[in-house]
């Protein structure tokens, strides 16, 4: 079976700053959701860039299905953090998600009605067709992450990557998402990254942490040694299964 991602000896630089070290990580099955958790810094986001071929590791090989990252973006879906996105611009969640077909149709082309047919399918598995002509900025924050993830799903991808998608979500539409992934994880690979412990929930099947370097075990199960290791603070309790994590009091390295 082909693998869906490969990693090998993987090292990323900014400037003298190592942020990636000696990343070796492999996802096999074509379904299931992937967290990747981790403190604010740790490296999440650059792991992301370097699946996405954004960015080129000084050291190792990157394979998604098989091929470069920058030969398999067709199959990949993205859904970035929104930190500054202009939610006062005059576009509608319709237009936003027509947007995601643009590696299709390469810019200053006309949408053609596969395209359209693409973004209402999105639409609808994300059940926010009947909002297609609201504009973005009118929505509440769990709707407007709806759309993101719809134009994500535009591409028609095998692969679905999400920086930081609970940010700023109260905990039902927090929930809300979460059972949106849960579906979504039986047609595609999901990888969900973030840094609140909490986010990690039921539907999560697996989990690695990574700050600057990973441990992954290909599992939901994580060695207490490992989220010390990551968070560098002792774990008193780990409740798989339970979206809530208890960390132990411990005083601020200075």
């Amino acid at each position: 079976m082909e693998k869906v991602i490969e990693l090998r000896d993987v090292w990323v630089r900014y400037g003298t700053q190592t942020i990636l070290e000696a990343i070796n990580f492999e996802l096999k099955e074509p379904n299931g959701l992937l967290g990747i958790i981790g403190p604010n810094g740790g490296g999440k986001t650059t792991l992301l860039k370097v699946l996405l071929g954004l960015l080129k590791p000084y050291r190792g090989s990157v394979k998604l299905f098989g091929k470069p990252p920058e030969k398999s973006r067709e199959l990949v879906g993205y859904v970035p953090q929104y930190k500054g996105f202009d939610f006062d611009f005059p576009i509608s969640v319709w237009e936003v998600v027509l947007t995601g077909r643009i590696s299709h149709t390469g810019f200053r082309k006309k949408y053609r009605e596969e395209d359209k047919k693409a973004a209402e399918e999105a639409l609808k598995t994300v059940e926010m067709f009947q909002y297609r002509d609201r504009q973005i900025g009118q929505l509440s924050g769990g709707q407007r992450q709806r759309v993101f993830i719809a134009r994500a799903l535009a591409t028609n991808p095998k692969l679905l990557l999400l920086d930081e998608p609970n940010s700023g979500l109260d905990p039902h539409m927090q929930d809300e998402l979460y059972r949106l992934l849960d579906r979504l994880k039986q047609e595609m690979a999901v990888i969900m990254v973030t840094h609140d412990l909490s986010a990690v929930s039921i539907y999560v099947d697996k989990i690695a942490c990574l700050n600057r370097t990973l441990h992954y075990h290909n599992s939901r199960e994580i060695p207490v040694e490992d989220l010390e290791a990551t968070y560098q603070c002792p774990v008193e309790l780990i409740a798989h299964g339970i979206p809530h994590r208890v960390l132990s009091n411990h005083e601020e390295n200075p």
